[in-house]
């Protein structure tokens, strides 16, 4: 896709006339907007793909909205989102195509990337996965000394150890429970330690997820867990019983000791923060299975063909990611909190953090301009009702906007007396409040001590999206995902940036590389950099000799 016509997002004539908006709307208050609508809360809604999304607690007009989506049409999204699912090479800086949305395309249906269709080669990968999982869920698969396996070690980094490990939580009911899941990213020692520590090697396999199968990090673990191995079982032909790979790099893995029938590839359209539906998924298939794992994909396809084809009116992507424009560029908010209702889904906030901060923490556009606005925002968040003991203070009563995602389940999956409808009540009870607030009036009126009532009131106006869905199924998870994923695509295309390049991870892996030799070095240290650098260095050396 050419950006040579794009329009500064500044001089759009939609952005103008937000900026114009806005200071009419920034004044109104939710508590007045609904009172004078009694019907808000139904008129700003939108459903699709089994996921009621209400954004009516949002600080917006009918008129934002329509302004909002008139900013996506002039940013020119709906090309943008053809170019992506028709395989262009919209990561410009990389020269690539950006397709984790044929991860999820069913057989059948056809997606070039120059020129061949690559829904074969994606369900191909699929098979080889299912057969492997199967055979390891049966005890067809045996370890060296011929016991079943029952301990998986996956080791990557970044998305290939988020994206599993968000999946592998939040699917932990559909798991398969005589086995256990750890996940090893960290490059400290004490990450693989852990993991393996309690665990009988014979019992045990570890999937190393690279695709260059070089990475720093995930190298050095894997040589950690290959060597705990070894030093167990004695026989350097067990790697080939303990080790698969997840990468594109046939070489390196037989070097490590890995048959190569039993790496598992993937593709340069495929983002590392977009992979998790894929081979790097390969955990989670053992973990729930190949049935499963497929009803995953089939609810991630789901919202793809929703965000390819629904009008941007009652587009769910779209939507959410238009308000986060809102808040983010004319607001002046900088983060969003990510507010899941289901303890199964502990990890998802991390994992929308790199989805989210590495696509859209750009500073310069698709042309190599700076940027004269804000881009992404900062993700954070727990599970409720946990941040309400610890940070919900501060999002009611201090200083700082903070627009919060509130993500919800009508149906439990563990039925333990009275919590759910408990761990709900607040659910609608924290929006409730987060919009309307308290008046000094209504505390008053409590009761309250006169000297307390400045305390105990609360301003409301605190905006909130609601996305509630009848239950978490592995189909549910996959759908929540795309949502997140498109939302990213729509904001990064309306601020003219590359959502798919991550240039900002690599600096400090180059310098750590130089800095190695310089702490492992037993000669006087020949330091090249600056003085702080310098006598932080020395200071490690000589604590670590002492």
């Amino acid at each position: 896709m050419s950006t040579a016509t794009v329009v500064p997002l500044t001089d759009r004539p939609a952005w103008k006339a937000l900026e114009k908006h806005f200071r009419d709307v920034a004044p109104l208050h939710l508590r007045q907007q609904f009172a004078d609508d009694p019907q808000r809360g139904k008129n700003l809604c939108a459903e699709a793909c089994g996921i009621y999304f209400d954004y009516s607690k949002n600080r917006i007009t009918a008129e934002t909205v329509s302004l909002l989506i008139q900013l996506a049409k002039e940013s020119g999204l709906a090309e943008r989102i053809e170019a992506m699912f028709t395989g262009q090479k919209i990561n410009v800086t990389e020269r690539r195509a950006v397709l984790h949305v044929a991860l999820r395309a069913p057989k059948g249906e056809k997606i070039e990337v120059d020129g061949q269709d690559v829904v074969p080669e994606v369900h191909e990968v699929l098979d080889k996965m299912s057969k492997f999982s199967d055979r390891v869920r049966s005890g067809d698969w045996v370890g060296h000394t011929g016991r079943k396996i029952k301990n998986v070690i996956n080791i990557g980094i970044g998305g290939s150890d988020l994206g599993p490990e968000m999946a592998y939580q939040a699917l932990r009911y559909y798991s398969q429970r005589d086995m256990t899941f750890r996940f090893v990213s960290n490059v400290d020692g004490t990450d693989i330690a852990e993991a393996t520590r309690d665990l009988d090697a014979e019992e045990t396999l570890f999937i190393v997820a690279s695709k260059t199968f070089t990475t720093l990090e995930t190298l050095t673990n894997a040589h950690s867990a290959r060597k705990w191995l070894l030093d167990k079982l004695g026989d350097e032909k067990a790697v080939a019983k303990h080790f698969v790979a997840v990468s594109t790099n046939a070489e390196e893995v037989s070097k490590f000791g890995i048959d190569t029938e039993n790496m598992f590839g993937f593709w340069d359209w495929v983002g590392g923060r977009y992979s998790y539906d894929s081979a790097i998924g390969l955990s989670l298939m053992i973990a729930i299975g190949p049935e499963q794992f497929r009803e995953m994909l089939a609810g991630f396809h789901e919202m793809d063909v929703h965000f390819r084809t629904t009008p941007f009116e009652k587009n769910l992507p779209v939507i959410l990611g238009m308000l986060g424009i809102w808040y983010n560029n004319f607001f002046g908010a900088q983060t969003v909190a990510i507010l899941p209702y289901d303890q199964y889904l502990n990890r998802f906030s991390s994992y929308l953090q790199q989805l989210d901060m590495e696509s859209d923490g750009k500073h310069v556009d698709l042309d190599g301009n700076t940027v004269n606005y804000q881009t992404g925002p900062i993700v954070w968040g727990t599970p409720g009702t946990n941040g309400q003991h610890a940070y919900y203070q501060l999002i009611h009563q201090g200083t700082k906007l903070i627009p919060c995602d509130f993500i919800g389940f009508c149906q439990s999956l563990n039925h333990v007396g009275d919590h759910h409808d408990l761990l709900m009540a607040n659910f609608f009870a924290q929006t409730e409040a987060l919009a309307f607030g308290k008046t000094a009036d209504e505390v008053r009126a409590d009761g309250v001590p006169d000297y307390q009532i400045p305390h105990r009131t609360f301003t409301g106006n605190h905006p909130t999206n609601t996305i509630l869905l009848d239950r978490l199924t592995p189909a549910a998870l996959g759908k929540l995902v795309a949502l997140y994923e498109h939302k990213v695509f729509v904001q990064g295309t309306v601020w003219h940036i590359n959502s798919f390049d991550q240039w900002g991870v690599e600096l400090g892996k180059v310098l750590a590389k130089r800095i190695i030799p310089e702490l492992e070095s037993t000669s006087p240290p020949e330091l090249a950099h600056d003085s702080s650098t310098n006598t932080l260095l020395t200071r490690y050396r000589d604590a670590k000799e002492k």
